[in-house]
């Protein structure tokens, strides 16, 4: 029998599992998010709430579904997301003039207000988040990145591996 208590392995694996890329984005994904709540926290909103309430600014009024797929939330978290912000007076309801079933939730002036708050908070941090990255650096990440996504859509059965997003190919 096998004790599997003690580590027999004789061969370092290549690359330990904390310094593999995924682990590092998920790491960096997280640290980006914290920062920006804890920034944002002087507005006393989330970084949810402020991408919501921007969307909604920038967009016009949208359904509660609609916002839902926009901020990646449930329905229900999101829903619960506008009522606190309605309750603050950031948001409204107004039901859609084409479907009486559904809301339309849309920015209050006071929302319109506090998006410009955010949007020179954002401005400020991406400033110190791009300390020594240059413009190229940032495009080739993105690149990167998204070709990363469609790899993951890929291994979910969502989509094709290794395309290339801009030629569609692989």
């Amino acid at each position: 029998m096998t004790d599997h208590s003690i580590n027999t392995r004789t061969t370092p694996r290549v690359t330990p599992s904390w310094r593999r890329f995924e682990i590092a984005i998920i790491a960096t994904a997280r640290e980006l998010r914290a920062t920006f709540d804890e920034r944002l926290s002087v507005l006393d909103l989330n970084l949810s709430q402020a991408t919501l309430l921007a969307y909604v600014t920038d967009f016009g009024s949208s359904t509660q579904t609609e916002l839902a797929d926009m901020v990646g939330l449930g329905r229900a978290a999101t829903g619960t997301m506008i009522d606190q912000l309605e309750e603050r007076g950031l948001l409204k309801r107004l039901p859609d003039p084409d479907d009486r079933r559904v809301w339309l939730v849309a920015a209050t002036g006071a929302g319109e207000s506090l998006v410009d708050d955010f949007y020179e908070l954002d401005g400020d941090l991406r400033v110190e988040f791009r300390q020594g990255i240059s413009r190229d650096d940032r495009h080739q990440l993105a690149d990167l990145l998204d070709r990363l996504s469609l790899n993951i859509a890929a291994a979910r059965g969502e989509g094709r591996p290794n395309a290339d997003p801009q030629s569609n190919t692989p």
